[in-house]
């Protein structure tokens, strides 16, 4: 007898049958379900973010999540600048989550940061149900209208079975080529909707092609240009390291001997103990290394986008240079400086390609003597007297002093972060993390959360200034929460000191709202938030205190009272030509 409300089968037409997986219906699920699966295909491990109603969907969803870690941030654009610092170290883009109006809005500062400096950074924003969108709703932001001019592209997702696959589209898009920030805006009924649908692997856009070979002819007449240069360089650019062209690039300078001068973003792509390293060049490069583009007959420049930072007046740059360009974004060729020999491609495929075309390396031996003068001459130093005030210089180069090469430095923006850059030897890729083109302050300390949870079997230590600390030290919090054992230097002058220098320099001495008559006692806010705090005001304490400050296992700060005088130099004036640096305020 067959049970009530079954039909009965005869056994005679009974047979064996075997389920097929593929024939089984997708189990029902929700959009924001299908983000997070997007995001667990896509091989994501952490995402940084601040919960809010709108995001609240997807963030129900990383509840049963086990393989991702999120780190609550304390603001939206510490998310940001953490992504962005993991996006850089790892290679793969960094995630940010935010709720809708002002928590996407609060993401704006970071993105722009991530599109300047083509980071790899893909933001997910809650939104108003798109019943609602255009009518004012409680916490509504166009947010694909306001970060469209800061993303390399943003979605408005419209349902929930394409959602998955649209995150990795954006994730797919972040990463590949020419990195940068992409955003997903989710509204809620989106992510609350239903779908049967399975995201698959990262994809990217059908008519989105990538150029990684360059043209085979441009190569060959750009390698016989530097064949016949008797005063070849090469200018690295952020595009080697994102491109891991590093290798490459080392490979091809030593076997060729050309000297080697790099952008601030591609500290570390060159080892700067190397002979032939000149270190980086601009407003504030070394001396050696802005003479040596002043006077290049040849300049191959990988992956760069020739700010004005590091050009100076365009017309003084590498005067007499031919120029060979390399990038894998066609926009940026000739967009600034003329390109003589334009290559499109991949950085680390193209100096492949050169390097099979050069038949012999460029006689450049009175050159390199020459670059060799130059460093003597133009020689990194500063004066140290015992019985002044601290040299902020002196404290980066004791902290080099006592960390592994591979060691993870950020910083914010100002004073701090040239002195960062000029007095601490680099001689790894991916071990310089901090703002280029915005400049924005207050990157640092998210920046070194961010490159934390990306590497946390490496040492990370961020100098930042007082000013710059003072804008997101909020996430002091999250990095007391989390146990991330990192090492803040803020080199205190109680100033804006890079704005009190340029007062100084260009507008008399006014010191207008750059100074600050009173700072807090980070030592003491620190151990407010739970953090070990020093204080540094004597030469004889540096050596011990940071010693004691790495050793802690946990977030330490460390207050360093520098000399409020101390100003950065080299300078090159702002469209100045680079030949004519400054090393004092009286050569200005």
């Amino acid at each position: 007898m067959s049970e009530r409300g079954s039909t009965a089968v005869p056994v005679e037409e009974q047979t064996t049958t075997t389920n097929d997986p593929a024939d089984e219906p997708s189990p029902i699920t929700t959009g924001a379900q299908s983000v997070v699966q997007a995001l667990s295909v896509a091989g994501v491990n952490a995402l940084f973010g601040v919960q809010g109603g709108a995001i609240m969907p997807v963030y129900d969803a990383l509840y049963a999540e086990t393989d991702l870690q999120h780190v609550t941030m304390a603001h939206e654009q510490g998310a940001a600048h953490a992504a962005d610092a993991y996006g850089q170290l790892t290679g793969e883009p960094g995630v940010c989550l935010a709720t809708s109006g002002p928590g996407a809005t609060n993401l704006v500062t970071g993105l722009a940061d991530a599109d300047m400096d083509s980071d790899p950074v893909i933001a997910l924003t809650g939104q108003v149900p798109t019943e609602l969108v255009g009518h004012d709703a409680f916490q509504e932001t166009d947010t694909v209208g306001v970060t469209r001019p800061v993303t390399k592209a943003n979605y408005f997702a419209e349902d929930a079975d394409s959602v998955g696959d649209l995150v990795g589209k954006a994730y797919a898009l972040a990463r590949e080529g020419r990195p940068g920030p992409t955003l997903v805006d989710l509204p809620k009924d989106v992510t609350n909707g239903e779908t049967d649908q399975t995201p698959g692997a990262p994809a990217l856009p059908k008519y989105h092609e990538i150029q990684e070979i360059a043209d085979e002819s441009a190569v060959e007449a750009a390698a016989s240009a530097l064949e016949s240069s008797s005063k070849p360089l090469v200018l690295a650019g952020g595009g080697v390291i994102k491109g891991d062209a590093t290798e490459q690039l080392r490979t091809f300078a030593k076997r060729h001997e050309i000297p080697v001068v790099t952008t601030m973003p591609a500290i570390g792509s060159f080892p700067e103990d190397h002979e032939l390293a000149l270190e980086w060049a601009g407003m504030h490069g070394t001396g050696y290394a802005n003479m040596a583009i002043s006077h290049c007959d040849c300049l191959l420049a990988i992956g760069t986008r020739f700010d004005d930072r590091l050009t100076g007046g365009i017309e003084t740059f590498a005067p007499a240079a031919e120029i060979i360009h390399v990038d894998i974004d066609p926009s940026e060729i000739s967009k600034n400086v003329a390109a003589d020999h334009p290559l499109i491609g991949d950085a680390g495929t193209v100096i492949e390609q050169l390097a099979s075309a050069m038949e012999r390396s460029p006689s450049a031996a009175d050159w390199r003597t020459q670059c060799q003068h130059w460093k003597s001459t133009y020689k990194m130093s500063y004066d140290c007297p015992k019985d002044g005030p601290i040299k902020p210089q002196f404290v980066v180069e004791a902290m080099d002093e006592l960390t592994p090469d591979e060691t993870i430095v950020t910083t914010g923006v100002g004073q701090h972060q040239m002195w960062a850059a000029q007095y601490w030897t680099y001689t790894e890729p991916r071990t310089w993390i901090s703002s280029h083109g915005l400049g924005t302050m207050g990157y640092g300390l998210p920046a070194a959360i961010g490159a934390k949870v990306a590497c946390p079997d490496q040492e990370v230590v961020c100098f930042d200034g007082d000013g710059s600390f003072l804008m997101t030290i909020e996430e002091l919090s999250v990095a007391v929460r989390e146990n991330l054992d990192i090492t803040v230097c803020v080199l205190n002058n109680n100033a804006v000191g890079m704005v009190r220098q340029w007062q100084d320099a260009f507008f008399e001495e006014r010191r207008m709202a750059s100074e600050y008559p009173w700072v807090p006692a980070f030592d003491k806010l620190a151990e407010s938030f739970g953090a070990a705090g020093f204080t540094i005001q004597e030469y004889d304490e540096v050596a011990d205190t940071l010693a004691a400050a790495r050793s802690y296992d946990g977030p330490s700060i460390v207050d360093v009272f520098i000399d409020p005088e101390e100003n950065v130099y080299p300078m090159v004036k702002s469209g100045g030509n680079n030949a004519e640096f400054a090393l004092s305020e009286e050569q200005l």
